[in-house]
């Protein structure tokens, strides 16, 4: 694998990264509600979960789901439901800074939770297992060690996508410091209508043949 293939791979990556998706709707929400700092343990699970898919891709996961609807639909609707809940969460928040009047600093989730849920809304999502069997194969040279490759993608996709979420942390937590009691509440709503869109278009989601 060359430098430059690696260059080509990074572009692309941070093009599909930066585009909103739920692991960066967390990230931002995350960032609004909680602060960057208090937000790494969600973004360490995002990460995570790349190292996951990228693995299970490399060992065929990523076929098999192409290849069974069963197998599709089982992990599709889990995500579709974890999605879903989370979206519905927000909707009914009081609002960032109405939650933080009220002592919500005592309401907040643990790191541990924070951490499960970037995991869980990313490794519950068959798109991601198909995208990375699509995308990945394209700069594997078969002629080379195929594990140092995937090695390799994994730690730079990981990286890129670490700095994007850090991105939409600080901007969340930027626009939390700017936004009125009201306009926090807009915030989380918009985030929590995303992420209710992102679990009706997974369900309608379809596994090719």
């Amino acid at each position: 694998m060359t430098t430059q293939t690696l260059l080509i791979f990074s572009i692309v990556a941070l093009i599909g990264i930066a585009t909103p998706g739920p692991t960066v709707l967390l990230a931002l929400t995350n960032g609004s509600r909680y602060g960057v700092r208090s937000s790494l343990p969600g973004m360490a699970g995002a990460v995570l979960s790349d190292f996951i898919l990228i693995s299970a891709v490399a060992v065929g996961l990523g076929a098999l789901l192409a290849a069974s609807e069963f197998w599709f639909s089982v992990v599709k609707w889990i995500g579709v439901v974890y999605l879903a809940y989370l979206g519905v969460r927000l909707l009914r928040s009081k609002g960032t800074l109405a939650e933080l009047a009220d002592g919500a600093e005592v309401q907040r989730p643990t790191r541990r939770a924070i951490f499960l849920r970037s995991l869980l809304v990313a490794v519950t999502n068959p798109k991601g297992y198909l995208f990375f069997s699509a995308f990945l194969p394209q700069f594997i040279v078969p002629a080379e060690p195929q594990l140092a490759q995937y090695v390799a993608l994994a730690v730079t996709f990981a990286a890129i996508d670490f700095l994007v979420m850090c991105a939409y942390a600080s901007a969340g937590a930027q626009a939390i410091r700017l936004l009125r009691a009201k306009g926090a509440l807009w915030l989380d709503r918009a985030c929590g209508g995303a992420l209710l869109a992102l679990a009706g278009s997974l369900a309608l989601y379809r596994r090719q043949a």
